[in-house]
């Protein structure tokens, strides 16, 4: 009986231990809708495209890192993992430009008129074999596709970035041996601040130059944000970098960073959100970074803690009913986002 009384004690305290993890709730900040912005690596890069387009009036602003079209992998994984991801056969551009127009007027996604003005930046290497370079730029003809087809996007400011050498992972500003492979925690060496190019693009040109962060890096609760109760099969807590004017109270921007495959805390620790740059750039430019975290699961079946761009969280994954989607605007909406901005 001493025995499992001890056993029931240790059990109840490492329960504890992992439930008051140091999460807080996230913080009310002066954000400024026009400054807030979400940016992505591989299944990243297709959650923030999914974002962009289901939330138009949240994210103005997107940038996607090895990623393709919205909507290339309609619910199916076979199409997942093979048009959308090794381009065999390349996805129907003109067809998915034509679904997302279709979905927009039901109002399954945003108005596509609210991206008069939005910025897009299609970041892609030319030695990533992970997601096909061709994929990528899928990805470019779709939104030059929208922009063609409705006359209201027609100063939609689009860059398509894909002739720098590197492989599937996102670059930083160091060098290496490991800039055209895809190797844990997917932080290319390659003398290239991706992180630098993403800000300077989605928010302009730089006012200075970047030094060490001197913010403060938090943790934050994510089931305080599911939306109706409904389990985003996200981690219980993810981080949000805090810029030194950011935390007194100025006005501020945001980035919402989100990791690839493999790429989420459990996996390689903090090397994440703290080694790829953003945060560096965040002071510079007066902007809070929030990295969400995946949690991996056999059931639904994502064992590599990858955003949902195929559908294991339900049909309406990638639209505004998705619960992946309801819980990143939740978390826009915590911070601060004005009401107008809604």
């Amino acid at each position: 009986m001493r025995a499992w009384r001890a056993l029931l004690l240790v059990s109840l305290f490492f329960i504890g231990a992992c439930s008051g993890d140091g999460a807080t709730p996230l913080p009310r900040l002066r954000l400024d809708p026009a400054r807030v912005a979400v940016a992505g690596l591989s299944s990243g890069a297709y959650m923030a495209a999914q974002a962009q387009l289901a939330y138009p009036e949240l994210f103005p602003a997107a940038a996607m890192v090895a990623g393709g079209p919205y909507g290339c992998a309609e619910g199916r994984l076979d199409l997942a993992l093979g048009s959308c991801m090794k381009g065999a056969p390349a996805p129907d551009v003109d067809a998915l430009v034509a679904r997302a127009r279709q979905r927009a007027a039901r109002g399954e996604i945003g108005p596509l008129a609210v991206l008069a003005h939005a910025r897009v930046l299609l970041l892609h290497g030319t030695a990533d074999s992970v997601v096909a370079p061709t994929v990528a730029e899928a990805a470019a003809r779709f939104y030059a596709g929208l922009r063609a087809a409705e006359p209201s996007l027609q100063g939609l400011q689009l860059r398509d970035d894909g002739q720098r050498a590197f492989g599937h992972n996102l670059p930083i500003a160091a060098s290496g041996g490991d800039c055209a492979q895809s190797v844990s925690p997917y932080l290319g060496h390659c003398n290239f601040d991706a992180a630098g190019e993403i800000f300077a693009q989605l928010y302009g040109p730089p006012t200075g130059a970047a030094t060490e962060p001197r913010g403060s890096l938090r943790r934050f609760d994510q089931d305080a944000l599911r939306p109706d109760g409904r389990d985003a099969l996200l981690a219980s807590s993810g981080y949000l970098y805090l810029p030194p004017d950011c935390a007194a109270g100025q006005p501020c921007g945001l980035l919402v960073a989100l990791h690839g495959c493999k790429q989420d805390a459990a996996s390689v620790g903090e090397s994440f959100v703290r080694d790829a740059g953003f945060n560096r750039w965040a002071d510079v430019y007066h902007v809070a970074v929030l990295y969400p975290q995946v949690r991996a699961s056999f059931a639904p079946l994502n064992p590599q803690a990858c955003w949902d761009w195929w559908g294991y969280s339900g049909a309406d994954y990638d639209s505004r009913r998705g619960v992946q989607l309801r819980w990143l605007a939740n978390a826009v909406r915590a911070l601060g986002l004005p009401a107008a901005a809604h």
